[in-house]
């Protein structure tokens, strides 16, 4: 793993490619800067390994009788969580908000994610979300506030959250000082893998069709474009052989909210695209686990 460290502000220690923007109204350069299926060549054997493994971990651990399962947090058929559980009594919560560019994916999918942070004694939760385009990003966020505090209230302890690419910016807005949360304070450390930070470059995506951003709300969904929560402790995880846009993004939170009071580091895993990179969630002694829990 190759670091940044924000206190420093060592930024050339990370190489950035160029990036072929558009202005006019064009699309194509930056749908391809955003297209991370169409950039790595085995991208469609991902999913169908990660449902084989997800499936297997539930199994295992409900047998264990360490796994509740289907847990609502809110009203709609989307609004359930997973809670998997140490053995013996949790040292505090991790939390993994799954990807997908808010339009794809549930929480079926990354339970095996789990497995780094339990071995830690931590318990894991991971909770699925409406998607685009039956509700719009900003609604998302809310889900997410009000999963974090409904999950939260079943486990005492510090709060580690994590999410990747989608599930990155919407664990870095709860961090944003204008979301209402009332387990804030309980919020230890916050790893935002492959997250996507200023969403204003996706209004020239034709998956904009599909999230339906506008203007307005791709400035106030941006975490880039807020202030973070004092006190807020940031760690931004990318691949060494990302996108050059998700290297940028994953450069560009840290860089801003170390200017306003917040602890930030920014970090790539050399190796790894935006696909692989999450894996390491699954391996108790990974860097990104280790990352995660603060060993």
């Amino acid at each position: 793993m190759r670091a940044v460290t924000m206190q420093a502000v060592t930024m050339q220690a990370v190489t950035m490619q160029a990036v072929t923007w558009t202005t006019g109204g064009r699309v194509g350069d930056l749908d391809r800067a955003y297209d991370n299926l169409g950039a790595i060549p085995e991208s469609k054997a991902y999913p169908p390994r990660w449902v084989e493994a997800a499936a297997a971990f539930r199994d295992r651990l409900s047998a264990e009788g360490r796994a509740r399962l289907g847990l609502p947090y809110g009203a709609g058929p989307r609004h359930a969580y997973d809670l998997f559980l140490p053995e013996g009594t949790p040292a505090g919560l991790a939390v993994f908000v799954h990807g997908g560019y808010w339009k794809a994916f549930d929480r079926a999918v990354w339970s095996h994610l789990a497995a780094g942070p339990l071995a830690h004694g931590l318990a894991v939760a991971v909770p699925s979300y409406t998607l685009c385009p039956g509700a719009r990003i900003a609604a998302i966020t809310a889900e997410i506030a009000a999963f974090l505090d409904r999950a939260s209230a079943e486990v005492a302890g510090p709060i580690h959250l994590s999410g990747h690419s989608a599930g990155g910016h919407l664990v870095t807005r709860m961090l944003c000082a204008d979301v209402e949360l009332a387990c804030c304070d309980r919020i230890a450390r916050t790893v935002s893998i492959s997250g996507v930070h200023d969403l204003r470059p996706l209004l020239l995506t034709r998956m904009n069709e599909i999230l339906r951003l506008d203007a307005g709300e791709a400035r106030t969904e941006s975490p880039a474009l807020h202030e973070p929560r004092p006190g807020a402790r940031l760690i931004a995880v990318a691949g060494g052989d990302e996108l050059p846009e998700f290297r940028r993004q994953n450069l560009l939170l840290p860089t801003i909210w170390h200017g306003l009071g917040a602890e930030t580091q920014a970090f790539e895993i050399a190796g790894t695209h935006h696909l692989s990179v999450i894996e390491g969630l699954g391996d108790p002694e990974s860097e990104l686990t280790r990352v995660l829990v603060g060993g």
